[in-house]
């Protein structure tokens, strides 16, 4: 089955890193991405900034170079980034603005609102959180309000589920991503999210899983088909994130 990789990193040591909180990561390469992708039916994916990448734009316009069609970014920008440097981004093929409230290195939550509709009326990008779905009830109001957002990694706290769920009723976008990172049984609750919405459940692979208690394995790309069947599962894991990342095709 195609696999359109909702997020994933790229660490490159010839661009600028950032230690975030005395860590620095090893480096996963394009290449070592690729290889480590062979056995998948790959059509693209989103490649991800992580803290440690903090503003810098290099290693990304790099990546999706190098990665080629099908393949857009999800980068970190200040609030004041001009509109010209926005559209330039949005021709590379970036198509979202990330704000990491579990680890820092992006843009400070108070902009979240006004940056969302900003990026979405000049280049119909979208927002995406790391956030611990325990917050979440306090940004509810915020969030959907917004044109586009997606959070990441389900949220990854058991105790914040029920405000996931209304978020996807109301729209939101949710990745089902990180399965190593969550503190509940993913098989369980994939279900129950899928059917809030199944047109904004989206899976990713999280490679290389920096930081995670237990990095991605393939039998996590198998257990959407095992609880969701095929056609659900196709939603998921490829057709869901063609509407929201809009890919180029070269």
């Amino acid at each position: 089955m195609k696999l359109f990789d909702a997020h994933f990193h790229i660490i490159d040591a010839r661009f600028p890193l950032t230690t975030n909180n005395g860590y620095l990561p090893p480096e996963f390469t394009c290449s070592d991405y690729v290889q480590r992708m062979q056995g998948y039916t790959l059509a693209g994916g989103a490649v991800v900034s992580g803290s440690f990448q903090a503003f810098d734009q290099s290693y990304l316009l790099a990546a999706l170079q190098q990665l080629g069609a099908g393949f857009v970014g999800v980068t970190q920008l200040p609030a004041n980034v001009s509109d010209a440097e926005l559209v330039k981004l949005d021709a590379a093929g970036i198509r979202a603005v990330r704000f990491n409230l579990k680890r820092g290195g992006s843009e400070d939550i108070r902009h979240l609102q006004d940056f969302a509709c900003r990026v979405h009326e000049l280049a119909g990008w979208h927002v995406e959180l790391y956030v611990d779905s325990r917050e979440l009830p306090e940004l509810y109001p915020t969030l959907i309000k917004l044109p586009a957002v997606s959070i990441d990694h389900l949220g990854l706290s058991q105790a914040g589920l029920p405000t996931l769920l209304k978020l996807l009723e109301q729209g939101v976008w949710v990745k089902a991503t990180g399965f190593g990172r969550v503190d509940f049984d993913v098989r369980k609750v994939l279900p129950t999210l899928f059917a809030a919405n199944p047109a904004a459940l989206m899976f990713g692979t999280d490679l290389p899983s920096t930081r995670a208690p237990r990095p991605y394995q393939d039998s996590d790309f198998e257990l959407v088909t095992e609880v969701l069947g095929s056609e659900n599962a196709r939603k998921v894991l490829y057709e869901n994130a063609l509407q929201l990342y809009r890919p180029p095709w070269g």
